[in-house]
């Protein structure tokens, strides 16, 4: 009787630490990422710059990060931005911008973005038209002299604790959220749409031979974002306005976002041919213009207001002024005012300064595409690495 009941509870001990084997294998928080990417290097614009434009031309100033940091930390955003909750959520610290020479860690990865950035050169100073000069092709080579300068200094055995070891590169994430500034940067130098249009092909043959540059330094797993609906900008509705007949239901601009979803549908047959061309890559394709448009068309629904009036600003139908942006001050009877002001509640806004989203709205987005339902191919952002059948 002793040893049937013995028997029994054995039996049992290995059921339950079956199963508790199976709930740890079941785990999707961040400290079980299947694919466990030591690093992510992060290329692009405004949309995921944490602190490149800032370091080189003046830091985006109060009220900027006033949300989450409490203060300005290089995002042109009251928090944080996608990149942030995906690094987050990946187990990873926020990414240093690679031109920030003070406090930064690149031993995770690091962030070549600077807002303003465009995938094709700019032929113009930032000075002019506000465009960065840190192109695509500029990031490319500042991630080369990054690795390169990192093995060596990794090898002499200085800055170890702030550099990433060697194998990382060919096992990190490579994150890209770039290519809209391509297209507002025709309209500022007023082209047509028609025109804009024609330049998509070449702005996608740039993005091709940075992606293959990076893959011939190690490069395996890109994470490739598509293009927002830049018509329902406030900085656009303001400086581009366009008659009744060609804004929509929600009261975007149908050209603009007609642009958008053009250079997003050439830029997914892009993938699939890099897809290809470069066979030991995975590329992951993220649509979040349509998870962008669906939170500002449906505002509302998500407990968001005002989805095309920026949260931050100065005045005018989308409180946006080109003159007068987030933070801006003057003077009044000699003393310095700020009249670039936040709104109350940015937690209830989309648009933070009429070029980029509040924390909130990254927040809202990111939660909608880490699952991989707006993927091609499906797959949740922590197992990326794993192939799929397309």
């Amino acid at each position: 009787m002793a040893s049937h009941h013995y028997a029994f509870l054995l039996t049992s001990s290995l059921q339950l630490l079956l199963c508790f084997s199976l709930l740890l294998a079941d785990d999707s928080g961040p400290s079980a990422s299947p694919c466990a990417f030591p690093a992510v290097f992060n290329f692009g614009d405004s949309n995921s710059d944490t602190g490149g434009l800032s370091a080189a031309f003046g830091a985006a100033p109060p009220p900027h990060g006033e949300t989450f940091f409490g203060a300005p930390a290089g995002r042109y955003c009251d928090g944080r931005l996608i990149v942030d909750f995906i690094a987050q959520g990946l187990g990873l610290p926020f990414l240093s911008a690679y031109l920030n020479s003070i406090e930064a860690n690149f031993s995770h990865g690091a962030n070549f973005a600077t807002a303003g950035s465009t995938i094709r050169r700019q032929n113009a100073t930032i000075f002019q038209t506000g465009y960065s000069p840190f192109s695509l092709d500029v990031q490319t080579w500042q991630f080369t002299q990054f690795k390169s300068r990192s093995r060596i200094a990794y090898e002499k055995g200085t800055f170890r604790d702030v550099l990433p070891r060697e194998d990382y590169f060919s096992r990190a994430l490579y994150t890209f959220d770039i290519g809209q500034n391509d297209l507002t940067s025709g309209y500022v130098n007023n082209m047509t749409t028609e025109e804009v249009k024609a330049t998509i092909p070449d702005i996608l043959d740039k993005f091709t031979i940075v992606i293959k540059s990076v893959y011939g330094q190690g490069g395996r797993y890109f994470w490739i974002h598509n293009t927002g609906p830049f018509g329902c900008l406030p900085y656009i509705l303001d400086r581009f306005p366009i008659r009744a007949p060609e804004v929509d239901h929600t009261g975007c601009g149908t050209p603009f976002n007609d642009v958008a979803q053009l250079f997003n549908a050439k830029l997914k047959q892009t993938v699939i041919k890099l897809r290809k061309d470069l066979p030991n890559a995975l590329f992951t394709y993220v649509d979040v213009y349509s998870v962008k448009f669906k939170l500002i068309s449906q505002a509302k629904m998500h407990g968001f207001e005002h989805p095309l009036v920026s949260c931050c600003g100065h005045g005018g139908k989308y409180n946006y002024n080109v003159h007068w942006g987030c933070g801006s001050k003057v003077v009044v009877n000699g003393t310095e005012v700020m009249i670039g002001k936040a709104c109350k509640n940015p937690l209830k806004r989309i648009c933070w300064d009429g070029v980029h989203y509040t924390e909130a709205a990254n927040k809202w987005v990111y939660d909608q595409i880490v699952e991989g339902a707006f993927s091609d191919p499906p797959t949740p952002l922590r197992m990326v690495c794993q192939r799929q059948a397309h």
